[in-house]
């Protein structure tokens, strides 16, 4: 699937990394920022800490950002699309509304960016699967198993990006067209695959993506529990029969499946579909991210043992004041845990990651990696 994913970045010295992804071709919402609207109003809700010039910080944007597309699936999964708000998204992810128009335009740009993150993840897992230099037939299939697959283990995803994403607006109902052309441009390479199917015109193609995208849409529906993969032999002969006959087709079905693709990972709201620490850095506790925890996390995980002088000095905190509470904070959390002797023998604090610590520290270097990357991506492409 071609990329139609178009990453804007804030037009200031210093905003680089800090995405606020558009649906295709930039067609979703305006291009002011929230922030830019409210002209910097001090608002109810804490804001994202600065990165220079009043720009949230991109370590911590893209970490906020990340939880508001897995709070935005889990509230379109529950109540739909039409009747999720931004008020639900941002109560749900523990973000304030000033900071979530700091990094979407509006409701609409959220969830196209969630429908962008699933599109993008099933486009590196069909990457990953290695279908360059093979044949029409070989690579259908091959990229037909690794979306049945990615569907089977994110039931969520596929309820909002199938079902959902109909009851939609018009920029979702539009992007989701050029994501159904698109893998209809691919199935249309079968008409050069033998005399039967040069005869075969261009509107066989579209007709078999949405035949294919019907049945995956009733099962999903339904909400029946036998895997979505079990439709793969059904859906390659109905895909091969127009251009290479019943004889393929009939092959093509009993056919046995593919070895289970595994658990890559993948970017943005392709992980909040899942129960893991991807979909939200600080699931289940109760906390907002500020750039300083983050900087105090990093510490304690780069050196345990670390005293709260030297946490203070690394993450730019000199009140020591100040860094004391937060220590406390993570610690009554179960994040950080103080194996020093402390002031009772007049020896510094020693801070370690308890293991939620650790988990939310590494999930937190994952995101922070998955930006670096994704900036150069487009920078590349640009």
């Amino acid at each position: 699937m071609a990329s139609h994913t178009r990453t804007r970045t804030r037009a200031r010295a210093g905003t680089a990394g800090v995405p606020a992804t558009a649906g295709s071709s930039g067609a979703v919402g305006s291009s002011t920022t929230g922030s830019q609207r409210a002209g910097g109003s001090s608002g109810g809700g804490l804001a994202l800490p600065s990165g220079g010039e009043g720009v949230p910080h991109p370590q911590v944007a893209e970490i906020q950002r990340s939880r508001l597309l897995a709070a935005a699936v889990r509230t379109v999964e529950e109540l739909g699309y039409t009747r999720a708000t931004v008020a639900h998204i941002t109560r749900r992810a523990r973000v304030s509304r000033r900071t979530f128009y700091e990094l979407f335009s509006n409701r609409e740009e959220c969830l196209v960016a969630a429908l962008e993150g699933v599109v993008d993840g099933i486009r590196g897992e069909i990457a990953a699967a290695g279908l360059e230099g093979l044949g029409w037939r070989e690579r259908i299939r091959g990229g037909l198993w690794v979306i049945l697959s990615f569907f089977d283990r994110e039931p969520v995803l596929a309820r909002v990006c199938v079902v959902q994403a109909l009851r939609g607006s018009q920029t979702v109902l539009e992007r989701r067209e050029e994501i159904l052309a698109g893998l209809a441009a691919i199935v249309d390479e079968g008409r050069v695959e033998s005399p039967r199917g040069v005869e075969c015109p261009p509107l066989t193609a579209e007709g078999l993506v949405g035949a294919a995208f019907a049945l995956v849409y009733s099962r999903l529906l339904r909400g029946e529990r036998e895997p979505l993969t079990s439709l793969l032999g059904d859906l390659m002969g109905m895909i091969v029969l127009p251009y290479m006959g019943s004889a393929a087709a009939r092959r093509e079905q009993s056919r046995p499946a593919p070895a289970r693709v595994g658990r890559p990972v993948v970017r943005g709201a392709s992980r909040a579909g899942r129960g893991e620490a991807q979909a939200d850095p600080l699931a289940g506790i109760p906390m907002r991210l500020t750039y300083r925890t983050l900087r105090v996390l990093e510490t304690i995980g780069d050196e345990p043992g670390v005293s709260n002088r030297g946490v203070g000095e690394r993450a730019g905190v000199s009140d020591q004041g100040q860094i004391s509470k937060l220590l406390a904070r993570l610690e009554r959390l179960g994040l950080a845990s103080n194996t020093g002797e402390g002031h009772t023998k007049g020896e510094p604090n020693a801070w370690t990651l308890t293991p939620t610590g650790r988990r939310v520290a590494q999930t937190i270097r994952i995101h922070t990696h998955d930006h670096r990357v994704h900036t150069h991506d487009h920078e590349e492409a640009a």
